[in-house]
């Protein structure tokens, strides 16, 4: 895109500055407008599994009403407790949702459709996903109320519970690829097992960190049955509780956007990114974006069926999970991943 507006006659700094900021609106408007679909898609999913019709009013089908629920936080009062941290209060929720497109920007839709070709792109990853519990931290303090100040403290201990064993998942990724470039990373899912499956899914010593990744994800994104920073029969509405208006929707959509990004972290380390499930010719006429959105797709599904069917951890299950389970497993499967890549010459 750089070069398109070079030809048009402009200096290299202003076609690049140019570029990335088309490159960002390609990515966040049409993200922004996924955001208020799935949250259609989540009702209309949870609705089936219960026996109902779920949205089916607004728009044909109930389709345009996130639009219409949009409108009408739009449309209402914020209200800031008289008590509360004014500044940090109405700064949280940005800071929610703007972490939450950040990491975006290393995400490959395509073999050459990723704004930030990067070699750390992993680590960019990580690093992008651990600053999101801020905004949940920040609006528990601000709140100056016992329920969202319970809520941050579960967030902070349930995002350090899980960011750990999602580091050692991870470790066992990179090691296999060879790569912190999330581009490197899908191509070395190519035809990975009989040189027929594209994915590392399908391979016996990643699967296990594949279903581990899938579980942490939920912890990550706080959904059940892992949201226990939100939960209604304890803490009203957690660290949203005082939140009314826009302050309150910034925080649904950072929650959204953060799950699609989960979805797309699953299909791009474990199940091949933009690449088709199998290593087959005729597939690759498919394009690249359209194999990944159908992967982001079925995550999204998964991650529905669980809230919708799923009872609510309590909290000690929680960080049992976390720390006696997920912790020591992912550090075994490091231990055997790189002694087996040692042991057949991978590394030589």
């Amino acid at each position: 895109m750089t070069s398109f507006f070079q030809s048009l006659g402009m200096p290299f700094e202003g076609a690049w500055l140019l570029s990335t900021i088309c490159g960002i609106l390609l990515i966040a408007l049409p993200l922004m407008l996924a955001v208020a679909m799935i949250i259609y898609v989540d009702r209309k999913i949870w609705a089936a599994m219960a026996l109902r019709r779920g949205p089916n009013v607004v728009g044909p089908f109930g389709l345009l009403q996130s639009f219409a629920d949009g409108l009408k936080v739009f449309l209402q009062e914020t209200i800031i407790p008289s008590a509360a941290n004014k500044g940090i209060f109405l700064i949280a929720p940005v800071v929610t949702f703007t972490v939450a497109l950040m990491a975006w920007a290393v995400i490959p839709f395509n073999s050459n459709a990723i704004l930030a070709n990067i070699n750390i792109g992993l680590l960019y990853v990580l690093a992008i996903s651990s600053l999101g519990v801020y905004g949940t931290i920040m609006a528990g303090w601000a709140s100056n109320s016992k329920y969202p100040f319970f809520s941050a403290m579960r967030a902070s201990a349930q995002m350090i519970s899980y960011e750990v064993s999602i580091g050692f998942i991870l470790i066992c990724v990179v090691l296999w690829a060879g790569t912190f470039n999330m581009n490197g990373i899908v191509l070395a899912q190519k035809g990975h097992v009989f040189g027929l499956i594209n994915g590392f899914v399908a391979n016996p010593l990643l699967f296990p960190m594949w279903v581990m990744f899938l579980v942490s994800s939920l912890a990550e994104t706080q959904r059940a049955p892992f949201d226990l920073t939100e939960a209604e029969s304890e803490l009203v509405a957690g660290y949203q509780t005082e939140y009314s208006s826009m302050a309150f929707a910034a925080y649904w959509l950072g929650e959204y956007a953060n799950v699609l990004l989960m979805c797309a972290l699953n299909a791009t380390l474990f199940w091949g990114g933009w690449l088709p499930p199998l290593d087959i010719p005729v597939l690759y006429l498919v394009p690249g974006f359209v194999w990944f959105l159908l992967k982001i797709g079925f995550f999204f599904f998964v991650f529905s069926w669980v809230k919708a069917t799923v009872p609510r951890y309590r909290y000690d299950q929680l960080m049992r999970l976390g720390w006696k389970v997920f912790l020591p497993v992912s550090l075994l499967f490091v231990v055997i991943v790189s002694g087996y890549l040692m042991a057949t010459g991978h590394f030589a």
